[in-house]
């Protein structure tokens, strides 16, 4: 698989929205780009990889804390005008995503806090080993069991109410 693929899939998963993961993606990408000369382990790319995307998901995040869901312009509220409706149809990559992961699995992660759910795709979704998982997350691999056993448990709760 391409790595532009596996940054956006994981960056889909973990961000949760499609623009968003597009912008994650390429801010990833460009930073692999930037630093790949810098890797002297070709085996460690795939982590590598996943951290640089986790890092960019996080700083999305950081930028969106308090900025305001939409901007309303004074001069449309004063004279309303028509405007174009975005086309309701999903991206193509989001309909396979989809097909590959049931609607009720993908409502339980989002609901999960974005931690756990990180931990649980990288874990279950990308095949990753523990230890590939905390040198991605920065956090032990004890913790990494113990956040994956937590949020089994919450996904398994929530399934169940499903």
């Amino acid at each position: 698989m391409r790595a532009q693929e596996v940054a956006y899939r994981f960056s889909l998963l973990v961000c949760g929205h499609p623009q968003d993961a597009e912008d994650v993606m390429q801010d990833a990408l460009m930073k692999t780009y930037q630093h790949v000369r810098e890797l002297n382990d070709p085996e460690a790319f795939r982590t590598w990889l996943y951290t640089t995307v986790r890092n960019a998901c996080q700083m999305k995040r950081r930028r969106r804390v308090g900025e305001p869901s939409a901007f309303v312009s004074i001069d449309e509220r004063a004279s309303p005008r028509s405007f174009d409706v975005a086309d309701s149809a999903k991206a193509a990559d989001q309909q396979l995503l989809d097909a590959s992961i049931d609607s009720r699995l993908q409502q339980a992660l989002g609901a999960l806090p974005p931690a756990y759910r990180m931990i649980v795709v990288l874990r279950e979704v990308e095949g990753l080993s523990t230890r590939e998982v905390s040198v991605i997350t920065g956090i032990s691999e004890a913790n990494v069991k113990t956040r994956l056993h937590r949020a089994r448990t919450m996904l398994r709760r929530q399934l169940e109410d499903l």
